[in-house]
């Protein structure tokens, strides 16, 4: 229990581990779909990240959706610069396992990565999923965009509304800009991380419908009509 409670406190960025310069090697092309992990992106490709909790399952909900360009595994929101795995596991780097979807809104809109994003996980827990425990695993949209930031947000209160009616407590997902997340960089995950569960098909995944839908027709209509003319 000692520990747990450990795992669940947010480190400072003064206590955060001092991390390394390197940067983690990647594969050049993902797994699945072949196209690079890192940008340069093609135009009009957009980035978001979203942790909830694994994020091997994370990932594979997204690179299935039709319209996303590509996913990387890897961690955000924290201080330690090029975190390893293990490091991230301690707690004492400050991230959280996040997913970087490139998406084309063109194809895909950002309400169905949030549709994605709300509905297969628990985003009421803090600092876990499941018995996953720690601030590694808390929930958290880092946007790109001043649209996105406003969708995040908007989706997070219309949320809230049907998961208080099915009895459930109160959001405790994190929603910043990117750049004001920890040190506002993404950093990626070791190799075997990426794409895992298309490499280990029966590799483990927590993820699942979380028993409350997420309704992005009603959604959509509400943003939409609040959002500034472009």
């Amino acid at each position: 229990m000692l520990f747990n409670r450990a795992k669940t406190a947010m480190v400072s960025r003064e206590e955060a581990l001092p991390g390394r310069d390197t940067e983690m090697p990647v594969p050049p092309a993902h797994h699945v779909n072949g196209h690079p992990l890192v940008a340069p992106f093609p135009d009009g490709v957009e980035v978001a990240w979203f942790g909830m909790g694994c994020f091997w399952g994370a990932e594979r909900i997204f690179w299935q959706l039709p319209g996303v360009w590509t996913t990387a595994a890897g961690y955000m929101g924290g201080w330690t610069p090029n975190p390893t795995y293990e490091e991230t596991c301690t707690a004492r780097t400050g991230h959280t396992e996040a997913v970087a979807v490139a998406y084309d809104p063109t194809l895909v809109s950002f309400e169905t990565l949030l549709k994605a994003f709300w509905e297969n996980h628990d985003p009421t827990q803090v600092n876990g999923q499941g018995n996953d425990i720690g601030t590694q695993y808390r929930s958290a949209i880092y946007t790109s965009t001043d649209v996105q930031a406003k969708l995040a947000a908007q989706s997070r209160d219309r949320y809230q509304q049907a998961l208080t009616a099915a009895g459930f407590g109160p959001i405790a997902t994190e929603i910043k800009p990117a750049e004001d997340a920890g040190d506002g960089r993404f950093y990626l995950a070791e190799a075997y991380h990426q794409q895992y569960l298309a490499k280990n098909p029966g590799g483990y995944c927590n993820h699942g419908f979380c028993q409350v839908a997420y309704d992005t027709e009603a959604h959509g209509q509400v943003a939409r009509a609040e959002l500034p003319d472009a």
